[in-house]
């Protein structure tokens, strides 16, 4: 660690991430080829690792929606490790946002830009690392590293991990992988926790249909389609599906509360408990966001998105559909969730699964999990590291079914003081954006992680 400049280096990664951001890759979720436009994005890395004297491959399942994969091959007296960072990003409204949303401008200390933090960070951290470790900056690797810079996460993954994973498993498999979310800073009451992702929601997507009379809009009928899934949708807004507390969830809270002074202590060990989580998240949990983010992560939740009914303004439409993004708890399965959808929309519904991927759940007792621990604690010695889960879906999905453990860790470091950048406002909000000194310290501890991991047989401790 100490050879290396990390001014230089960290002034090279933001360089990367500015002109990622630059690239706007909007997901736009349509299937269609050059939705998303990933490839220039992965041209740009492409450059920069040609640079470092590393050759990557790019792949394409659709015609502009290009995924790349590069390796630094070690000795191979252990299997691979693999960096994933997806380079496909959400909409943005330039009119919400104070800076363009794809100007990579620095302002106020942050890198602002769509993908700032859904993740085009991880990409450019990556990156860099490799190029490091090309140069020979930790020694000897008895791992080969692998980074993929993958499309499609945000529509699913199906044209891009899951089509690495399908098509060309060789060039991704690995025994672990490292991806989003995880190793950011999370600021509570006082105390500073480094979540590390060991879990993940599951997908269902759904479809939900009414039917109803076809008519003349000058004479409003009280069943009408629309009507129908009006109220229903409306009913659904209102309720909270049962509680079901699941193993990573409860260890989760375990960890976060034994961190904690009482009341909180004892508010976030009842959130375990299915008969009082309801009230303990209504009346305990004042913070708006953590109630929102407790309530997903105990629950299945579903979350009507996209409406579609009628053609005409004079039409009453005899049919009425409502999209529903719908992610389920490990230890739940697409079957239970569509039993708790139907017990609130009613019998008047008929549901399609659009999209269904199952939850991912791995181990927080593992070699990777207690080095990713005890880096963390290295470079942030009051901060406490914590397995978590999210209420989301990641890469891992697809990873997984090559047998890699994969977690949630793309670091970056937070200003406990500005309260009004919180990392759950980030994904998918007005104003991403990134603390420029926060990505300057996660480059530093995702190469001293991987370093480390990969060279213990070498002479490097792996703490």
């Amino acid at each position: 660690m100490d050879s290396i400049d990390w001014g230089t280096e960290g002034d090279r990664c933001i360089a990367l991430l500015a002109d990622l951001l630059r690239i706007p890759s909007v997901n736009r979720g349509t299937g269609e080829e050059g939705d998303g436009g990933e490839s220039p994005a992965a041209e740009r890395l492409a450059e920069f690792l040609r640079e470092a004297n590393i050759e990557p491959r790019i792949f394409e399942k659709k015609k502009g929606r290009a995924c790349l994969v590069a390796r630094v091959k070690g000795t191979g007296e252990r299997p691979p490790i693999l960096l994933n960072a997806h380079l496909d990003v959400v909409e943005a409204d330039p009119t919400r946002w104070d800076h363009p949303p794809f100007g990579g401008e620095i302002h106020d200390g942050y890198l602002w830009g769509r993908g700032a933090i859904d993740m085009k960070h991880m990409a450019a951290m990556s990156a860099c690392v490799l190029a490091l470790l090309a140069r020979g900056a930790a020694g000897k690797l008895d791992r080969d590293v692998i980074f993929a810079a993958v499309a499609d996460e945000e529509a699913g993954c199906a044209d891009g991990s899951l089509f690495l994973v399908d098509e060309h498993p060789d060039q991704v498999r690995a025994e672990y992988t490292l991806g989003e979310v995880g190793g950011f800073s999370l600021h509570l009451l006082g105390r500073t926790f480094y979540p590390i992702q060991v879990a993940e929601k599951g997908v269902c997507w759904v479809r939900a249909t009414f039917e109803g009379n076809p008519g003349h809009g000058s004479l409003p009928d009280p069943n009408s389609a629309v009507l129908r899934m009006a109220n229903a949708v409306s009913a659904l807004g209102r309720a909270r599906l049962p509680m079901h507390p699941s193993a990573p969830v409860a260890g989760f809270l375990r960890a976060l509360a034994a961190r904690l002074p009482l009341p909180q202590r004892g508010a976030l060990s009842l959130l375990a408990v299915p008969a009082v989580a309801g009230a303990i998240l209504d009346h305990l949990v004042t913070d708006p966001d953590q109630r929102r983010t407790f309530g997903a992560l105990l629950s299945n939740t579903a979350t009507p998105t996209l409406v579609r009914a009628g053609s005409k303004v004079n039409v009453i439409p005899g049919r009425a559909s409502v999209d529903i993004d719908g992610r389920v708890l490990p230890g739940q399965t697409e079957a239970s969730f569509l039993e708790e959808l139907r017990a609130v929309l009613g019998k008047d519904a008929t549901l399609e699964v659009l999209r269904s991927l199952p939850p991912v759940e791995t181990t927080s007792t593992s070699p990777l999990f207690d080095h990713l621990a005890a880096t963390i604690r290295r470079h942030a010695p009051q901060a406490v590291p914590i397995p978590f889960v999210i209420p989301g879906f990641t890469d891992a999905k697809a990873y997984t079914r090559l047998g890699s453990t994969c977690y949630g860790f793309a670091p970056v470091r937070f200003d406990p003081t500005h309260t009004d950048v919180v990392f759950s406002r980030m994904y998918h909000g007005h104003n991403e954006r990134i603390p420029v000194d926060g990505l300057r310290w996660g480059l530093t501890l995702l190469y001293d992680a991987v370093a480390r991991f990969c060279s213990r047989k070498n002479g490097v401790d792996a703490g």
